[in-house]
C-alpha cells in the first residue's frame, strides 16, 4: 500500500516512541525518534573525529546500531542513552588499529612548504575526480540520495520530501550507495597505484 503516506508520531514522547518501536519493529517510528537527535549525534561525532564526512558516516552507523540495541535495552531517558551510545561508538572507532597510524620520519623526504601544499591540492583534486567517477557508477537513486545527504547536507526527512520516496528506501539508497562508493574508490585507488608502480 505504497500510496499511504507515512503517519507522523511527532505528538508522542520519546518514551512512547521507544515503546512503539519495541512493540512494532517499525523502522519509520525509529527513524522519527532518531531524527529528533541527529544534530546531537552529529555534534558528538564531530567533536571526536574533527572531520565532517567521518561524523556523517558515523551518524548512519549509529542508526544501524540502534536498530538492534534499542530492542535489547530498557531505556528511560532516550536522549541521554543515545548520547552515551554515540560517544562509545566514536571511542571504539578511534581505538581500532586502522586509526592508530604511525608515521616514519625520513629526512630525505622533507619538502618545502610550497611543495607540500601543492601536493595536498593535487591529491584533493585527484580524490574529487575519483569520487565524481565513482558516483557515476551508482544507480540513479543511490547517486541522488548520496548527493543530497553528503554533498547538500540534507536530512532524511528532507530527502523523503524532495524525492517522494519512502523513508526506508532513502535509508537503503544512502547505505548501499555509501558502501558501493567506498568500494569503487578503493578499487580505483588500487588501480592508480598499480599503474603508477608499473611506470616506475
Amino acid at each position: 500500500m505504497a500510496f499511504i503516506k507515512h503517519i507522523s508520531h511527532s505528538t508522542l514522547t520519546d518514551k512512547e516512541l521507544v515503546a512503539l518501536y519495541k512493540q512494532s519493529g517499525d523502522m519509520a517510528v525509529l527513524g522519527e525518534l532518531y531524527q529528533r537527535y541527529m544534530d546531537l549525534v552529529y555534534g558528538v561525532c564531530l567533536k571526536y573525529y574533527k572531520e565532517p564526512e567521518t561524523a556523517k558516516d558515523s551518524v548512519m552507523l549509529i542508526f544501524e546500531e540502534l536498530v538492534s540495541k534499542l530492542k535489547k535495552h530498557e531505556v528511560e531517558n532516550f536522549r541521554g542513552w543515545l548520547h552515551q551510545l554515540a560517544k562509545n561508538h566514536c571511542l571504539m572507532q578511534l581505538r581500532t588499529p586502522k586509526n592508530m597510524k604511525t608515521v616514519e620520519f625520513k629526512h630525505e623526504l622533507v619538502q618545502s612548504e610550497e611543495n607540500v601544499h601543492l601536493n595536498g591540492v593535487l591529491e584533493k583534486e585527484e580524490n574529487f575526480k575519483k569520487m565524481e567517477y565513482c558516483l557515476g557508477t551508482l544507480t540513479p537513486e543511490q547517486q541522488q540520495a548520496i548527493r543530497l545527504f553528503y554533498l547538500e547536507g540534507k536530512c532524511y526527512n528532507e530527502i523523503v520530501e524532495a524525492t517522494g520516496q519512502e523513508w526506508n528506501q532513502v535509508r537503503s539508497f544512502i547505505q548501499n550507495g555509501r558502501r558501493n562508493l567506498k568500494l569503487c574508490m578503493e578499487k580505483t585507488g588500487m588501480e592508480a597505484e598499480t599503474k603508477k608502480s608499473g611506470t616506475l
